[in-house]
């Protein structure tokens, strides 16, 4: 039984072209004043009588990601993609806002030197790698690539030797696992920078969400950790040491909260990378469990898209469009749901309400 009927009405204070406006910020106080008069007016319900709990996970849908002034837009082959997923994922939210229990959002936060920028990296002439290179394990062994000297002193008490190791094992690691090889990102979603806030829409609508349902709609920090990605809010691409002793954990907490929820409902950003490695922890996680618990999964196709990469010409560097597709057929398979979020909920298979 779910507390008020979808699909509510859309705010009026909403307006799609501001997931456009990279300087767009909502007005929180204003925000609080009208979730007030919204549940009022629609006899919207606090969280906390839900007997159906729904778990709405919006994954990295910050601004470097979502607008083409960011470092790392993920356009899609549109070239407008995260824009336009934002602009459904708010009407998806406030459209269902008597039904989504809780709204979890991921927040991917770096500092200046991690093994994924272009700043960790030098040759052997000690000059830094660039945005876009991969580094290959062969290339650490023969000295093509190694950390950066100076780094040692405050990350590793100065013994450049053990870092060494550590980034050679780290890109045997990944390749061994046969997910990515290391590959150097530009710089994004730096802590302090404004390309690490969410998109003013999002946020905006996820304070409605929190104010009209009094529901804490928390957030996830991942990406850290200096020495090991973290594309999945579930888990570290690494989680050891080439010394044997832990450099990293899963997220275990939040694995659970996931677990325990009645549906899971998640978009964000990139589908080829972020929430395609996220779901893929998950579903592992389910497998392991009770695998009829796929079945709870719902992933919204047209609130994400996959990096595509434009060449200038009309084509593409780099088009990672295949895998997303490909996972989201691999997950499909394992009993997930890929919808839309323009279908009614009711409508969606197994979906309980």
């Amino acid at each position: 039984m779910v507390t008020v009927a979808a699909p509510l009405p859309v705010p009026q204070h909403f307006k799609a072209s501001n997931a456009d406006q990279w300087g767009y910020r909502a007005d929180q106080g204003k925000i609080f004043d009208l979730a007030k008069q919204w549940a009022k007016m629609h006899d919207i319900k606090p969280t906390a009588v839900d007997k159906v709990n729904t778990h709405l996970l919006l994954i990295d849908v910050q601004k470097d990601f979502c607008f083409p002034q960011g470092s790392l837009y993920v356009g899609g082959r549109s070239g407008t993609g995260a824009v336009e997923d934002n602009k459904r994922l708010c009407r998806f939210i406030y459209e269902n806002l008597g039904t989504i229990s809780n709204i979890t959002v991921t927040v991917d936060t770096h500092f200046p030197y991690q093994i994924f920028f272009p700043s960790f990296w030098e040759d052997d002439q000690g000059n830094p790698a660039g945005p876009y290179t991969v580094i290959t394990t062969d290339e650490v062994r023969s000295g093509k690539w190694s950390p950066t000297k100076a780094m040692a002193h405050w990350l590793c008490n100065g013994n450049y030797s053990w870092l060494r190791k550590q980034a050679e094992f780290y890109c045997d690691t990944l390749e061994k696992g046969g997910k990515y090889a290391l590959y150097l990102w530009p710089f994004h979603c730096m802590i302090g920078d404004e390309g690490h806030s969410l998109v003013g829409v999002v946020h905006e609508a996820r304070l409605f969400h929190a104010f009209a349902r009094v529901s804490p709609d928390l957030a996830e920090v991942k990406g850290g950790n200096l020495l090991t990605e973290n594309y999945s809010v579930l888990s570290p691409e690494v989680l050891m040491r080439h010394d044997g002793h832990a450099m990293a954990q899963r997220n275990t907490k939040f694995i659970q909260t996931l677990i325990d929820a009645d549906n899971v409902i998640i978009a964000g950003q990139a589908a080829s990378h972020c929430v395609k490695s996220t779901i893929q922890d998950l579903l592992t996680e389910i497998q392991a469990k009770d695998p009829t618990l796929a079945q709870k999964v719902y992933i919204i196709e047209d609130c994400m898209s996959a990096v595509a990469v434009p060449d200038g010409k009309g084509g593409f560097i780099a088009d990672y469009t295949p895998e997303a597709e490909a996972a989201l057929k691999k997950f499909a398979d394992a009993g997930m749901h890929v919808v839309r979020s323009d279908q009614a909920l009711d409508t969606w298979p197994g979906i309980k309400l």
